[in-house]
């Protein structure tokens, strides 16, 4: 009879108590992961979220949703997909190239793949802008034409391209790598073309690493900045960029108008993400 008093007396654990109790008793790694990953990425999106939403629903809705925000989602997500479906064929291509062929001068074609990586982007930004201004190298075979490349959308789609490429590649490559060439070979002996290897053979296992290539490049192409900023014009309705109109936003003072920018990308990025991660799960049918 004392022990059911006793523990009808006892008050039950509130769930924040039963939540601090369960990462008492996780490993060292699990709470060392859950701390890094609330210090680096779950605290910074909320206090995003909580400023792009201090000043009301209204304030959100007009702000997001302004012609020029809307020009700039367009300029941003629409030619950084176009770059992503360019470099996913081009990039692919590349990467068939050098695993699968010996030339001379392949090992600094290989290495200056990644020099996006290793290159400040503002020194890719003024590179790219001189050698496609209307006075550049490339810039002045176009320029007769009327065909203007820096300082223009165009501009921007060539340095969102500049900065994706070495993803899709450096993806591409490992697997190709372990590519059999014994399957390959079985099917030339069937009496399968080199466009129907490629196809039903070769093809389906590179898929799910160039859609995560893909994904991968479009990820940096929608954040870049730093090059995008000098090879552009920065003139709204015409080539400004979400990322450019953020800092302008934050150049004024208006914090609540940059993180509303910022929310906004973010959320797209999500569902342009979850659907190439969607259609990447898709593509892993042919690995079972």
């Amino acid at each position: 009879m004392s022990n059911i008093i006793t523990a009808s007396l006892v008050k039950p654990k509130s769930t924040w108590r039963q939540w601090f109790d369960r990462i008492r008793h996780l490993s060292w790694t699990w709470r060392i992961t859950w701390f890094y990953l609330s210090a680096m990425l779950l605290l910074p999106l909320a206090a995003m979220f909580a400023k792009a939403g201090s000043g009301g629903w209204a304030k959100f809705w007009a702000i997001a949703s302004s012609p020029e925000s809307i020009s700039t989602y367009d300029v941003t997500f629409t030619t950084s997909l176009i770059a992503t479906l360019i470099n996913g064929l081009f990039g692919t291509a590349i990467a068939w190239v050098l695993v699968r062929y010996d030339f001379p001068g392949k090992r600094i074609i290989d290495a200056s793949i990644d020099l996006p990586f290793a290159l400040p982007t503002s020194v890719a930004g003024l590179t790219l802008a001189t050698v496609y201004s209307e006075n550049g190298w490339i810039g002045g075979i176009f320029a007769p034409f009327g065909i203007k490349i820096a300082f223009t959308r165009l501009g921007v789609g060539i340095a969102m391209l500049f900065i994706s490429l070495p993803f899709i590649v450096r993806t591409v490559q490992p697997v190709l790598i372990e590519l059999e060439r014994d399957i390959e070979e079985a099917a030339w002996c069937l009496g399968a073309s080199d466009w129907q290897t490629f196809r039903q053979v070769i093809f389906p296992p590179l898929l799910p690493s160039i859609l995560t290539g893909m994904a991968l490049g479009f990820s940096r192409a929608v954040g870049e900045y730093g090059s995008t900023v000098i090879i552009a014009s920065n003139t709204p309705f015409k080539d400004l960029i979400a990322p450019v109109l953020i800092f302008q936003r934050l150049e004024q003072y208006d914090y609540a108008g940059a993180t509303t920018i910022g929310v906004v990308l973010l959320l797209i990025s999500l569902v342009l993400l979850l659907a190439i991660n969607i259609l990447q799960a898709w593509g892993q049918r042919y690995e079972d």
